[in-house]
């Protein structure tokens, strides 16, 4: 491959930007984009087809920046490329508000494909969007029509694989074989503590070995363009693993401090960035200052790329005339729409039906539904049996070869990797055209928070399908049980809480899910039976809270989520035989009610009345729809799940005795705080 002087005029022109960008905003990493110019040029100049003109255009390669250190370098390449991220976008770097926020994020600014920002998620994200490119192309592609060929390319850095959600993906990466994903590990031994050697000594390109990678090393990654190059093309040659490219680099190259930790997260000083120029032939006293020679290799690329897209939309063309139905699903899939009528396969229940666990529920709607919704693709981490996930007609994702399934197959086996399938599914659903769902226990989303809240702050339709609820889970005792997650998922913006109380309400939480496009949903789902309930319905479930059973001259509301809506049902029944009358309002989604009109919060919140919260976790931000709370604010406890809710007094007479000294209190009070001006908004 031939390289000119316009080459490394363009990578320097990526140092002296970095430096000044975060020079301007006084915060950022300058050091880890100055270091890894050279290999992201090479992506975006020779490697990459993208359209900038089409951010969208579904068969472009897919580039993820997992190092959170060098989210400049993201800034700069779409402005490079004709992206419109402008000059005065990356002046206002790290500012409130602007296109170009501290780490990237794939809602505010064109051309980022996923967010990331905490080191290893962008790698986990990496994996999934490989992963969809590998379904979509073994379910779209036909004899003559390569559909989705697309390549996912991701710069990595010692701090990344460090964290262990980046080793759990490349593991699943190496098992199912994704030979479009490429690696570009910029090795440059620094860390925010110093040189790598003081915790990080291990033999990473061993370790991607025994993980089934292919893995190339290039000893100089600050000049040696023609040894970069050559181990791409040999990368993208490999198509039965994926590939790491072990690049070493030096941090801040050109830098008075390079090679340094003090180039890692502060500003590099004003006569550094100087020197910077001189040394590598600009102007010091210019600054944001791009040569036209640059914007013109950049532009001549995203030009083949524009190319390419036009080809592609003529080839979808001519595929519509030769498949028709699958052209069909294919446009409306990439267009975010759902089949019509999809959801009149959700089941239905009435009181006549028998008592089942909601997890037994999901799986159902599961069967109802994975049909006539081809792009769900649903996994869990190594609890197929106890979360229920596999519908019947289900086939396995794995590699072709594999005997256990095929890439066009749309269950995943994740294993035990709660937090690497979590970021999967952020790139799964990134891709576009699919909707993951993922399942474990509820006690082990906490294993996979980081990427769940990524999830949530991108807006993303990724479904958490948690079973094994609550104290219910019984004997598996305190470790299992979740007392303070529902509490900690009800807290992170854009994360919808589902506590189902029965079947309809099951349907319910599936219905939102499913066709909310920009949020992802949490479904807790319990081990043990529940009865349908009398008053429930799908409908009533996208409410949020609802009233479940009215009464004239109630003393007392009573409220709960999941396995605890029967129990107050039952305690409701007890109370009335000592006179007293108590409302039933069911809250499957705390934050879907929050999101009511006030009229319709204060209708089932009523003035005057008091409310009484039961579930079986902690009463943490019960507060905000009950004057009183029962519940546990301690750890569970190990036995079968009737004692453990017994030992916790969350048993009907217990309840029905606490209400009862309740409502005496408030009567004697002769007031009641209205809950909902309380958090009028």
């Amino acid at each position: 491959m031939n390289f000119t002087e316009a080459d490394n005029k363009a990578i320097n022109t990526i140092r002296v930007l970095a430096a000044d960008t975060v020079f301007k905003s006084n915060s950022g990493h300058p050091g880890a984009p100055m270091g890894c110019a050279p290999m992201a040029h090479l992506l975006f100049s020779r490697y990459m087809n993208y359209n900038p003109k089409n951010p969208k255009w579904a068969n472009r390669d897919r580039f993820v920046l997992s190092n959170g250190h060098a989210c400049a370098l993201q800034y700069i390449l779409l402005h490079l490329t004709g992206y419109p991220t402008s000059i005065e976008d990356l002046k206002q770097f790290r500012q409130l508000n602007s296109k170009t926020p501290g780490h990237p994020e794939s809602h505010i600014t064109t051309g980022i494909e996923v967010t990331t920002g905490p080191l290893g998620q962008g790698f986990g994200n990496a994996v999934g969007l490989a992963m969809a490119e590998a379904h979509m192309a073994a379910t779209f592609n036909k004899p003559n029509f390569e559909l989705f060929n697309n390549y996912t390319f991701v710069i990595t850095g010692d701090g990344c694989l460090q964290e262990g959600v980046a080793s759990e993906a490349a593991s699943l990466a190496g098992h199912l074989k994704l030979g479009k994903l490429i690696a570009l590990y910029d090795d440059n031994h620094i860390s925010i503590d110093g040189d790598t050697d003081v915790s990080f000594t291990e033999d990473v390109a061993k370790r991607f070995e025994a993980y089934g990678w292919h893995v190339i090393v290039v000893k100089d990654g600050n000049h040696d363009l023609e040894s970069i190059a050559h181990a791409i093309d040999e990368a993208k040659k490999v198509t039965d693993k994926p590939s790491m490219i072990k690049i070493f680099t030096t941090i801040g190259f050109g830098s008075l401090n390079q090679g340094t930790e003090k180039v890692h997260g502060s500003p590099l000083k004003a006569d550094d960035i100087v020197q910077l120029k001189k040394a590598f032939g600009f102007n010091p006293e210019e600054h944001f200052a791009v040569p036209k020679t640059t914007y013109d290799l950049y532009h001549a690329k995203a030009e083949k790329g524009a190319k390419l897209n036009h080809e592609w939309d003529a080839l979808l063309e001519k595929y519509a005339g030769a498949h028709p139905e699958l052209a069909a699903q294919l446009k409306r899939r990439l267009a975010n729409k759902l089949p019509e009528g999809w959801a009149k396969g959700l089941p239905r229940f009435t009181p006549a039906d028998k008592a089942t666990a909601t997890r037994k529920l999901s799986e159902a709607v599961l069967n109802k539904i994975a049909d006539q919704l081809p792009e769900l693709i649903i996994g869990s981490a190594d609890l197929t049996g106890s979360n229920l996930t596999r519908w019947k007609t289900a086939v396995d994702f794995q590699p072709n070869d594999s005997g256990l399934g095929n890439y066009a197959g749309r269950y995943v086996r994740y294993g035990v990797r709660e937090h690497s399938m979590s970021a999967a599914m952020n790139g799964i659903t990134a891709y576009g055209g699919l909707i993951p769902a993922g399942a474990t226990f509820l006690n082990f989303i906490s294993y996979a928070s980081g990427a769940v809240r990524l999830t949530a702050l991108s807006g993303q339709r990724v479904i958490y399908i948690m079973t094994h609820d609550s104290i219910g889970l019984g004997e598996d005792g305190p470790t299992h049980q979740p007392i303070e997650t529902m509490a900690m998922i009800r807290a992170t913006p854009n994360l919808m809480d589902f506590r189902p109380a029965d079947g309809n309400e099951t349907s319910g939480a599936y219905l939102y899910a499913i066709e909310t496009k920009n949020r992802p949903s949490v479904l807790a789902l319990t081990r043990q039976d529940l009865p349908q309930l009398e008053g429930s319905s799908i409908e009533k479930t996208l409410k949020g809270g609802y009233v479940l059973q009215e009464v004239q001259g109630a003393d007392v509301t009573l409220v709960a989520t999941g396995s605890e809506v029967s129990l107050i049902v039952d305690a409701a029944k007890l109370l009335k035989e000592h006179g007293i009358k108590a409302r039933i309002v069911s809250m499957p989604s705390t934050k879907l009610f929050d999101e009511q009109s006030h009229d319709y919060r204060a209708s089932v919140l009523i003035d005057g009345v008091p409310s009484v919260s039961v579930e079986a976790m902690t009463t943490f931000g019960w507060d905000r729809y009950a004057h009183e709370s029962i519940g546990i604010d301690t750890f569970g406890a190990s036995g079968p799940y009737k004692d453990v809710y017994k030992h916790f007094g969350l048993v009907p007479d217990v309840v029905a005795g606490k209400v009862q000294k309740i409502v005496a209190f408030y009567k004697k009070e002769g007031s009641v705080p209205s809950l909902v001006r309380k958090y009028f908004h």
